[in-house]
């Protein structure tokens, strides 16, 4: 009888993989006024070829990161000791000289030229305002607390002495063997901790819940979210569609064949479907496939608002060589302005919208718990995990940073003789797109994993 009971479990879980990894991937998303069906096709067929060039540029291929930072939450130190967990740092002859020059958004040697022109031309004559190293030392707190203020994520790895760069290109981010308690740990932190919700209630499909079919947690859980305010349901949407994109990702370059002759990465079918298979994650896996679409439509809309600051005369892709820099600046802007084009983006405004303190705390609230989760990042003992983490925490944290600053933007100015009080930093543009790169491949990529799955039947 106990056979026949787990023959039966075994073809219903292998009878109709397709549909049950992607029976919920259809149709309007939540919260959106958007649906799965236009995203598809406007990420495959426009977006992802051009955005994939971008980023084998070498202004984007190089992100500085420090990955020998102390995890700040615990003191476990161990480190994944699997070959493929290591990252290869460049050394300072394979970066181009523009890039390691400084870390600091590039404006064009003349625009700068001009600035120091002006402002000599302005100080002539004029009233002495010299300040005394106390008041200028203050000065640069205040400063420094108004730009963490509007911070989503830690950015202190650009000036860090022990960040190095790292080619992206020939770090990828794929399996690396770094699974279990480990792992889990990390996630664990982020959602139990991060996502704005009490204790007792807890997020579906935790470690050792793979097999359970009563998805009690999940209704639990999902009623709880319901009922909370769109802002906290975005927070956690957010978050899980990351978690989402990087376990896409993990299943599309998994290690297929290791000898000592070659090593064969690709598509891990049984990966995807333990990660997302209605049956194996007690209801979840199709939930986490649509909020990777919710995060898609955020940082696509972060974006196309961020086109303004990047029209700037003044702004440069700066590398040293002009002419290839001229040419995917072009480019960048091609991109920002289909992404402007996509007819059915998210509308930010219904976020923060309802009495001005409440909202202005809740803004912080999820600013600060952003900003905890960026931090856990150097927990992460995989440093080619860590690497990606930080970068896509960076991305999405920068993302967040734009959508919250349309004011600012907005009031940029026309003139290069001034300089505009909304910046990016060359870490933040890098990590912004490699990022949104990330999303838009995790998109591609379920296209492949439906395929797949309908090939086995």
């Amino acid at each position: 009888m106990k056979l026949v009971v787990v023959l039966l479990l075994l073809l219903q879980v292998s009878g109709s993989a397709d549909s049950r990894c992607f029976c919920e991937v259809t149709g309007d998303l939540d919260d959106c006024a958007c649906d799965v069906e236009t995203i598809d096709g406007f990420n495959n067929e426009q977006l992802f070829p051009k955005l994939q060039t971008l980023l084998e540029s070498d202004y984007f291929r190089f992100y500085k990161a420090n990955l020998n930072k102390p995890c700040p939450f615990w003191t476990d130190s161990s480190h994944c000791g699997l070959r493929d967990c290591v990252v290869q740092p460049c050394s300072p002859n394979e970066v181009p000289e523009g890039i390691r020059s400084s870390s600091h958004n590039k404006y064009s040697a003349e625009a700068n030229e001009q600035l120091n022109e002006c402002e000599k031309t302005q100080h002539l004559g004029a009233v002495d305002v010299s300040l005394s190293d106390e008041t200028r030392e203050a000065l640069l707190e205040w400063n420094k607390h108004d730009d963490e203020a509007e911070r989503f994520c830690v950015v202190d790895d650009e000036e860090s002495p022990d960040s190095q760069y790292v080619d992206l290109l020939l770090n990828p981010e794929r399996f690396t063997g770094y699974r279990g308690p480990e792992d889990w740990r990390i996630w664990t932190s982020i959602y139990e901790e991060n996502c704005f919700k009490p204790y007792t209630v807890k997020r579906p499909l935790m470690p050792g819940s793979f097999h359970s079919s009563s998805g009690g947690e999940e209704r639990t859980f999902y009623s709880w979210l319901e009922g909370q305010c769109v802002e906290k349901r975005a927070f956690y949407r957010l978050i899980s569609g990351l978690h989402a994109s990087i376990n896409i990702h993990l299943s599309a370059r998994y290690l297929l064949e290791d000898s000592w002759f070659q090593k064969k990465w690709g598509h891990n079918v049984s990966e995807f479907r333990k990660r997302f298979d209605s049956e194996l994650t007690a209801g979840e896996g199709p939930k986490r496939l649509r909020n990777l679409y919710f995060l898609y439509l955020i940082e696509l809309r972060a974006l196309a608002k961020a086109l303004p600051f990047f029209q700037q005369p003044s702004f440069r892709l700066y590398t040293g060589r002009p002419e290839e820099d001229q040419k995917h600046k072009e480019l960048l802007l091609q991109i920002l302005q289909l992404a402007r084009s996509f007819p059915l983006h998210f509308d930010e405004t219904s976020l923060f919208a309802g009495d001005e303190k409440e909202a202005a705390k809740l803004k912080d609230d999820i600013r600060l718990a952003f900003l905890n989760i960026s931090r856990i990042m150097d927990c992460v003992g995989c440093f080619k995990c860590r690497l990606w983490g930080k970068l896509q925490t960076q991305g999405l944290g920068t993302a967040l940073k734009i959508l919250f600053s349309e004011r600012q933007i907005e009031a940029l100015p026309t003139s290069s003789n001034r300089r505009p009080s909304f910046q990016l930093s060359r870490q933040e543009i890098v990590s912004l797109l490699n990022a949104f790169g990330r999303i838009s491949t995790s998109i591609r990529e379920l296209k492949n994993f439906r395929s797949l799955l309908a090939e086995e039947g």
